[in-house]
């Protein structure tokens, strides 16, 4: 699968590391200094990045705005880098359509990581699957990776969106435990004050316009299931 990154920070020595670091391991990074050097690039290179990482803190703007801007057209994975030691952000980002997030100061590792863990996801195949999930009028395309809704329409779904709905309608009327989706989808698990699954639940939930969680349930206590009946081909 394609590896180019876009990289947006306005820490020139922080680019020039994370440049190196990430090309020795074999990954093509574009960098941004700024919100508007980063939208030209984006751009420019849209049709051939496979993520995108944001700092928060950018001199012309934030990376709040910017993911929101992505998020208009584009469904790349985005990574979100945070100063803040608030959890405000971390849900901020999540609720506009990052796929994960990492605070500042973190170690390179780390970041390659994440990194590796959202391309493993985006490039598992599972080819005895059904490639076809319906329930409540949608249909879930595993192979294309596209839901599209009861009037025909496509619904905007980011990778880790598609990612979570995927394991949900894999498993209806199992209860599915909290930690184990985290690690499923972020590869980790959740801390004691983390919010970010249930945020991402919120955020899928609007996708579906599932606004009485009808179609995804919360299991107090243990996780959420998925209530609606669902056939494949």
């Amino acid at each position: 699968m394609n590896r180019k990154i876009l990289l947006v920070d306005d820490d020139q020595k922080i680019r020039t590391l994370l440049k190196t670091y990430l090309e020795k391991n074999q990954y093509e990074v574009l960098l941004a200094h700024d919100g508007t050097s980063f939208l030209a690039e984006f751009e420019r290179s849209r049709n051939e990045l496979s993520l995108v990482i944001l700092d928060v803190m950018l001199p012309d703007t934030d990376g709040f705005a910017l993911c929101a801007r992505v998020r208009k057209s584009s469904a790349v994975p985005i990574i979100m880098l945070t100063a803040s030691a608030d959890d405000t952000d971390k849900i901020v980002g999540l609720e506009l359509g990052a796929d994960d997030y990492i605070g500042k100061p973190y170690n390179p590792r780390e970041l390659l990581a994440r990194i590796k863990a959202i391309h493993r996801r985006m490039g598992e195949a599972t080819p005895s699957a059904p490639r076809a999930l319906r329930f409540a009028g949608f249909t879930l395309d595993t192979l294309e990776r596209t839901l599209t809704g009861p009037d025909g329409e496509t619904v905007k779904l980011t990778g880790l969106d598609f990612q979570l709905l995927k394991l949900l309608v894999e498993r209806p009327g199992e209860i599915l435990d909290r930690n184990w989706l985290a690690e499923a989808t972020r590869g980790r698990d959740l801390g004691p004050l983390d919010r970010s699954l249930d945020v991402q639940v919120s955020r899928l939930r609007q996708r579906l316009g599932d606004r009485d969680a009808q179609l995804i349930k919360t299991v107090r206590g243990s996780g959420y299931v998925f209530s609606a009946s669902v056939s494949a081909d």
